[in-house]
């Protein structure tokens, strides 16, 4: 597997990662209804640096890498990851995590924060901690789940230096 930068030619391979995704609405806090080009414009457009995870010519992940805040929090960087259902439990997301992190260093981001990891997505909380991501806070009821109701969401952050 390889992960390489995203090109204009991957988005329709990222659209078939991130529409289920998004549909259920157990994961991100983006509306359950977003049209494609919504949805490729948040993911894609105003990011910084976007990959795409491949195999063989199949695009199996993706994530997104960005400046969390500017001015005096623009040391610290931001990402979102999406593995393919059908391609989930091939350690895709660790490969991901572990590519934004040697990135994020080289780009000189001294921190990586994730801003609503929701409490209930088990399988990326124990990934994260995994590689040495803290819980720094815990945001009591914050996403409102689509089976589950409101659960908590956890910020979580790794120093880079």
């Amino acid at each position: 597997m390889q992960i390489r930068p995203a090109r204009d030619a991957d988005r329709a391979a990222i659209w078939a990662i991130l529409e289920p995704v998004i549909r259920a609405g157990e994961t991100y806090a983006l509306p359950r209804n977003m049209a494609e080009e919504d949805a490729l414009s948040y993911w894609c457009g105003s990011k910084d640096h976007v990959f795409v995870a491949e195999d063989t010519n199949r695009i199996l992940g993706t994530y997104f890498l960005t400046r969390n805040h500017m001015g005096g929090g623009s040391h610290v960087c931001n990402c979102g990851y999406v593995t393919d259902p059908q391609a989930r439990g091939r350690g895709i997301a660790r490969h991901m995590c572990e590519h934004s992190l040697s990135e994020a260093t080289d780009l000189g981001f001294r921190a990586m924060q994730f801003n609503l990891v929701v409490a209930t997505n088990e399988g990326a909380v124990r990934l994260w901690y995994r590689l040495g991501f803290e819980t720094v806070g815990t945001l009591p009821k914050a996403f409102a789940h689509p089976n589950q109701g409101d659960v908590d969401a956890f910020v979580m952050y790794k120093s880079l230096t």
